[in-house]
């Protein structure tokens, strides 16, 4: 997803102090919405090195230096070819660029950086957000956070330690950062739709790896194209429930404010003929007191059928959420539940603006609150509930899910 436009609230006030003082009201995470170029660029700058310079850090870098408030100092990636772009294109001196699979180890302990922004694959978020805690970085973290139940524990642990060292830990979430879902949310959280009922939860897109995966051939065991197209390796991404569909299930999470009770589903590798996950999944999630919430999610053409994208609907007695990524957001029921809303087209963009201009207000006020981590951990483990349901085809129980301690093991003859 990456829209160009934003629409502006319709029913929300027009004064920009009561606006954000409306959104922090909501308890959601620290929000900052600076208009771009509008407002003097911040006096201090936080060094930040990147971790994974592939188009997703790239793309993001691009934002941080926009905001003013950053100076890139380093970066480190295993590939050598996306290091020399880095430094290329953001004019970091190659003594602080650092390649390898351990290389933001060196980043952490000599790039000169205040805080890393990880955006690797999530197999290794991890262990390279405990890494920069111990060593006294602040912490930018994008989603999913994790691909197993032992990395997503370890992603709460190291978020705890953060806040115990006063330290900032943000996880990039462009939903949680946007006005109309926290005010929606807010609203649904009030009681505006009353009992819940049901929901449905979808993620209906096309494979967002089929051309780097035709280009680079064949070869599913090469370790390096594996790295290079991690998106369709199972371990490396956590499948597409965790490493894309997260994005749906969040928004599923934060309407429920709780986890389920219990999953059931089905999966398969039916379309796509690369790579070692499934380009489909269908998960019943079971939220108790008769309320459940069912899930879909494609990565193939599906030829024009509509509706596509990130969706969430939930049905109560008194009115109904619907929710898009880069579409409408909206409340429909009666005159005292109704809610406008708005478009949120730019969502892809707006959002990373956002949690970087509240990632630097957090660093400056020393603010180590850290509100995204715990929800982040939630949705990541909703979505390892999901997929563990839908491999084995058998019920799985969310208690049975934090017992288990299973792991997802990475086989990589890689370079350190």
């Amino acid at each position: 997803m990456n829209p160009s436009s934003e629409s502006t609230p319709a029913s929300f006030p027009k004064d920009r102090r009561t606006f954000l003082k409306t959104m922090l009201v909501a308890g959601t995470a620290p929000l900052i919405l600076p208009s771009r170029g509008s407002a003097e660029a911040p006096k201090h700058k936080i060094k930040i090195g990147l971790i994974g310079c592939g188009g997703r850090g790239t793309w993001i870098s691009r934002h941080f230096l926009e905001h003013g408030g950053y100076e890139i100092v380093a970066g480190a990636d295993y590939f050598p070819d996306r290091l020399d772009a880095f430094a290329t294109e953001f004019n970091v001196p190659a003594d602080k660029c650092y390649a390898g699979l351990s290389g933001y180890r060196k980043l952490i302990d000599d790039g000169g950086v205040d805080a890393v922004v990880i955006k690797s694959p999530p197999f290794f978020h991890p262990a390279q957000a405990e890494y920069a805690v111990k060593a006294g970085k602040h912490v930018y973290l994008a989603k999913p956070v994790a691909v197993d139940v032992p990395g997503s524990l370890s992603i709460e642990a190291s978020g705890a330690l953060a806040t115990r060292q006063g330290l900032t830990y943000l996880v990039d979430f462009q939903t949680r950062a946007n006005a109309f879902f926290v005010e929606a949310m807010r609203r649904v959280h009030d009681g505006a739709l009353g009992r819940f009922a049901f929901g449905e939860s979808s993620y209906h897109a096309i494979d967002p790896f089929q051309n780097a995966a035709e280009v680079l051939g064949p070869d599913p065991l090469d370790p390096e194209r594996r790295l290079r197209v991690w998106g369709v390796d199972r371990v490396l991404s956590g499948d597409i429930i965790t490493e894309q569909n997260v994005h749906t299930l969040d928004v599923m999470s934060w309407i429920m404010d709780k986890p389920p009770v219990r999953a059931m589903g089905s999966s398969n590798q039916t379309v796509r003929p690369w790579g070692n996950c499934q380009d489909h999944f269908s998960v019943i999630y079971d939220y108790g007191d008769g309320v459940d919430v069912s899930f879909t999610s494609r990565q193939f053409a599906a030829h024009g059928t509509r509706p596509d994208g990130i969706r969430n609907r939930m049905f109560g007695e008194a009115g109904v959420l619907e929710t898009q990524y880069d579409g409408p957001v909206m409340i429909r029921g009666g005159a005292d539940n109704f809610y406008r809303g708005g478009n949120t087209r730019g969502l892809y963009g707006s959002g990373a603006v956002n949690n970087i201009a509240a990632f630097h207000n957090a660093v400056m006020n020393g603010d180590a609150s850290n509100l995204t981590v715990a929800p982040s951990v939630r949705s990541n483990l909703v979505t390892i509930l999901g997929r563990e349901a839908a491999y084995t085809g058998e019920p799985v129980a969310w208690e049975e899910l934090l017992r288990s301690h299973k792991a997802l093991e990475l086989d990589l003859e890689l370079s350190a």
